[in-house]
């Protein structure tokens, strides 16, 4: 649904949707290819002649409207401003690794509005996941960025959470 309004609003966008599960994403693929969406798909499997095919048909063809891309192959170095929606399927524990999924899309040269799409569902461990990643990124403020203020907004519980085993 997400897709198809994407389409509507703006028939040249593209979008990306991550997950950590790449059986996941063989069944968005398999959906997405029934509903006559085209998309290409990156995991951490594929050879790198197999990446840059994949890579060159999402940025090259106007025609494939989506990549599919697990969040571990989606790192460093990958310029995707073709792209200006991202679809989070699944939470991952570290808050880091999904901002760095998103950064493919808002990189220099993007000159669309960028649309962020998280997907969680509700009363499972993805809220927990996110409560953990909202801590995460308060110690990484706190500590790597010199915010006070961040360590602050931690309480005793939240820290024995976090680092006791």
């Amino acid at each position: 649904e997400e897709i198809r309004f994407m389409v509507e609003r703006d028939g040249s966008a593209k979008g990306i949707v991550f997950s950590q599960f790449t059986s996941f994403l063989d069944l968005i693929n398999y959906s997405l290819h029934k509903s006559g969406v085209n998309c290409v798909q990156l995991v951490g499997s594929m050879s790198i002649p197999a990446r840059d095919a994949a890579i060159n048909r999402f940025t090259e063809d106007p025609d494939c409207k989506i990549f599919l891309m697990s969040l571990k192959a989606g790192g460093v170095a990958l310029n995707l401003t073709v792209a200006s929606h991202v679809f989070l399927m699944d939470p991952w524990w570290n808050p880091a690794v999904e901002q760095q999924a998103q950064d493919r899309i808002h990189r220099i040269g993007q000159y669309k509005p960028i649309r962020i799409v998280r997907f969680l569902i509700e009363n499972t461990i993805e809220e927990r996941i996110l409560k953990l990643q909202e801590k995460k990124k308060l110690v990484f403020e706190g500590t790597v960025g010199g915010s006070a203020d961040a360590f602050g907004k931690l309480t005793e519980a939240d820290m024995r959470f976090l680092f006791v085993t």
